[in-house]
């Protein structure tokens, strides 16, 4: 229950601690995450999400297109992202589901 509430915290300690970073020193560091990424991709099959990281991963990427989600190095595939946020929209506003297709 806490969980959530920490996570949130703790994204803006994080987000205090790049105000005073320039431009350089966050594409460095973007780079060297992301080449983190892809060893750890190579290494496990399939990742583990809590309840918790589902929501923080749909709040920041739920309104970008999904074009622009496929250009993101992402643990999970960008329909994923976009089912995670049907399923939540679903769960709190006791809609049904709607088949894109349909």
């Amino acid at each position: 229950m806490l969980r959530l509430p920490y996570l949130a915290v703790s994204r803006v300690f994080a987000l205090m601690r790049l105000l005073p970073m320039t431009d350089i020193d966050k594409d460095i560091e973007i780079l060297t995450l992301r080449h983190q990424l892809a060893v750890l991709q190579r290494q496990i099959d399939r990742p583990r999400f809590t309840a918790a990281d589902r929501v923080f991963l749909v709040a920041l990427l739920h309104r970008l297109p999904r074009a622009r989600l496929g250009q993101f190095r992402l643990i999970v595939s960008p329909d994923t992202i976009l089912r995670w946020h049907r399923d939540l929209m679903r769960r709190r506003h006791g809609v049904q589901a709607v088949h894109p297709d349909q």
